[in-house]
This record gives C-alpha cells, structure tokens and sequence, in this order.
C-alpha cells in the first residue's frame, strides 16, 4: 500500500477540536506542509486529503466507489433522502427524474424571473441605507427558487426558512467534528430539538407548497409539478419523497448563490478597477434597461466577477466522501471506510495554479487563462457524476442578479467590518454581512 505522508496526532483528538476551532486553518496548514496529499486520523475513521487537481480529477471518475461521508449524513435530520444525501440506484433515479427541470431550454425560461425579482429587490433599496447584504442575498435567491422551480412566492416566508435553516447549519457545524457525529443527532439534546424545531418550521411551508399543488391537480411545468405528477415504474413520488428534493433545493438552491453573490459584493467593494470595469461592461452593453436572457453572453466579465468571487470564497467549500470498497486514487491505495476530502478552498487558492491566489483578479477566467489551467484547479459546484445538477442556473442566476443590481447600487461594508468565515456545509460569513448602500453616478 502507497500511503500519502500521515499527520500525527500530538494528543488524542487534537484534530477534532482543530476543526471545530478553526478548520480552514488546519486545512490550509496541512496543504501547506504536506502538498499534494496526506492523511490523517480523525476519531475512527482514516482521512485523506487530495490536494492536486490530477488526484481530484481520478477520484471524481471513480465516485462510485464512494457515498457521501457521515458528517454529511447529519444534513438527513433536515434534508431527507434528497439529491445532496441519497445514494446508489435511488440518487440516479431521483436524479434522472429532476434533470429536466435543468435543461438548457428550461433554464431559460427562468430568466425573465431571476431579473423580475432583483429588480423588485432593488426598487426597494434606498441610498445610505444600512444592511445586512447576506441576508438580502440568501432572500433574494430563495425567492428566484421558489418562483422558478416551485411556482410559488416565498418573500413573505423568506426569513423563517433561512432562520431555520441558519439554525440548523450551525448545529451541524458544531456535529461535524465531534466523534460519531450521527449520535448527536438521534438524541434529544438541546442542539437536536432545535434542528428538530427548525425541520418542524421547514416542513410546514414544503408541504404546503406541495398541499396546494395537488388541490389544483394541474401540472404548471414547474419542478414541484413534475416531482408530483410524473410517474414511473415504481408509481408516482410520495409525498415525503417530494418533500425531501424541495427541501434539498431549496437549501442548494439559494445557500450557493446567496452566498456567492454576498461574497462578491464584499469583494467588489475592496477591488475598486475591477468594479469600475464591471459598471463599464453594463453601461456599455445595458444603456440602461435590464438585462435579458439575451444578454449573458454579451457580459463576460460580469461573469468572470462572479467566478472569481467563487474562486477566493467558495460556497462550497469542501466535499468529503467514505470509500465503500478498497480504491486506488493517482497511486495512493485508499482503504474501504477511509474518508477522502477534496477542498475547493485549497486549491482555488493554491499558487502552483492561480498567480497572486489571495488577489481578486477576474480576468483569470478569460476563455485564454482558463484553457492554461488544469480541469479541476476550479470546481465551486464539485464534479463527476454528483456534480451540482441546478450548476447551469446558478450561473445565469448570478450573472443576471449581479447586472441587474449593479446597475444602480454599489454597497460598501460599513466602517470596521472584518470579515469572519463560518465554514459548516456551506461557507457563510459568520456575522452576516452589514453594508451601506451608496446609487452609482
């Protein structure tokens, strides 16, 4: 067996606190001393850490040998057997059941509601108004979500869902690095009423949305529908069933590029060439008016803000996942019930690929620089067959809510704000992300 250079413990579970203390850090330290890979011991279980896009790369080709690791199978409690959590021939069902909620044409037809609803959210804003921006932006994408995929307006429900789901993600966090972290949630400690009250919260708003799709009996072409009214050998989907994929996209669906968009803001607000350049792009192609469907093509650097904010503060930050069977990954042998983490993190930051990593420099992502790098030197929405099916609406949602808000508004953090990370299943900034908003000239 080829085994990568192994960390040692300097007292029993030293890494279990450093995780829950400060994971990025004792991530980013062991990339550091140990390069492409290294293992370590975390409670049971055997942990290794690719870090070179050639190592991500074998293991996304070779994912049916793994399901997704026990830290993540906590998110069960509040997801269900959804995409993000089930696994074998029920994940490919339920995925094939899904895709056609995401094909190009479809995706299309969202547009018009990703503009409607940023423009709506900007009519609202107002100059020198104080905000938590984050909290703007996890509103904003929830309520494209519930319209596009769902047919139905969450804006009044927007702040209990992401209350609830805020209060959830950080009791996971606090679970994922304890011993046997699926012990802590079958138990009625405190922590777990609480993920238990916010579940309680969550499922009331999913099937009422999925209550009042079946009183209508009608199909609208919306995803919630198809879920609903397709049928296949096996009859059509329960309501638990539906329950859990609404929950689960509904949590992708808006944590990612909430998230994403809030981090771009704050990275705009700290790169003043690169926001002056952005404007530039949308006086030129805009003159004015919205965008449309039309135009994603026509702002490419408008993307390459967004993907170079995704870059530096992914989202998703991290993927672990627990080896079923004995596996060879790049000439390291993997042994049955080792976990593999693979950190977007790491080596969107890592200076073998990315010239001055820590600067925002959106012209990384010019069609010239990206043909220079390896394939999984940039992976925000993972890669293989557990790739992020909702991938292609989350780049028009977020190139489309970007040119239509920065069209008017360019918010600046308010005086002495640091940003802090809060690294659970997703990145969010740990104390929200207060702006004021200043119109643009």
């Amino acid at each position: 067996m080829v085994d990568p250079p192994m960390i040692r413990q300097r007292y029993p579970g030293e890494f279990f606190l450093g995780f829950s203390r400060d994971a990025l850090g004792l991530l980013v330290k062991a990339a550091r001393d140990h390069g492409d890979a290294c293992c370590f011991r975390v409670g049971p279980y055997r942990a290794y850490l690719l870090n070179h896009p050639d190592l991500v790369q074998d293991f996304f080709s070779q994912l049916q040998n793994f399901q997704k690791e026990p830290a993540l199978q906590i998110t069960r409690t509040v997801l269900g057997d959804g995409l993000l959590t089930s696994e074998g021939d029920y994940h490919k069902k339920q995925r094939q059941l899904i895709q056609p909620a995401f094909h190009r044409q479809r995706i299309a037809s969202y547009a018009s509601i990703m503009v409607e609803k940023a423009l709506a959210l900007s009519q609202k804003w107002r100059e020198g108004q104080t905000l938590d921006i984050n909290e703007e932006m996890m509103h904003l994408a929830l309520s494209i979500v519930g319209k596009s995929l769902f047919g139905v307006n969450l804006e009044e429900e927007a702040a209990e869902i992401d209350e609830a789901l805020g209060t959830a993600m950080a009791v996971f966090k606090e679970w994922m690095y304890r011993p046997f972290p699926t012990f802590w949630a079958q138990w009625p400690f405190p922590k777990t009423l609480r993920v238990r009250k916010a579940r309680k919260s969550l499922d009331s708003k999913i099937f009422g949305m999925i209550a009042r799709h079946r009183q209508r009996g009608v199909d609208n072409g919306d995803l919630l529908s198809m879920m609903l009214f397709t049928e296949d050998a096996g009859g059509p989907m329960t309501d638990e069933q539906v329950r859990d994929e609404a929950m689960t996209l509904l949590l992708a669906g808006h944590e990612t590029v909430g998230n994403a968009l809030t981090y771009t803001w704050y990275l705009l607000s700290q790169n003043p060439e690169a926001e002056a350049r952005l404007h530039t792009e949308l006086d030129s192609v805009l003159g004015g008016r919205s965008p449309t469907l039309e135009d994603v093509p026509k702002l490419p650097y408008t993307e390459m803000v967004f993907a170079e904010s995704m870059r530096l503060l992914p989202p998703a930050w991290a993927l672990g996942y627990l080896a079923l069977r004995d596996v060879r990954i790049g000439g390291y042998d993997i042994p049955k019930g080792a976990v593999v983490n693979v950190v977007q993190y790491l080596l969107h930051r890592d200076p073998r690929f990315w010239e001055e990593p820590e600067k925002f420099k959106p012209e990384r992502f010019s069609p010239e620089a990206k043909a220079g790098r390896p394939r999984f030197a940039y992976f925000p929405f993972g890669g293989g067959s557990r790739q992020c099916i909702g991938e292609s609406f989350a780049w028009m949602e977020g190139v489309l809510a970007l040119a239509t808000l920065a069209r008017h508004w360019a918010p600046r953090p308010v005086a002495g704000y640091k940003l802090e990370l809060f690294p659970s299943i997703t990145m969010r900034p740990k104390h929200g992300m207060p702006m004021v908003l200043h119109r643009c000239s």
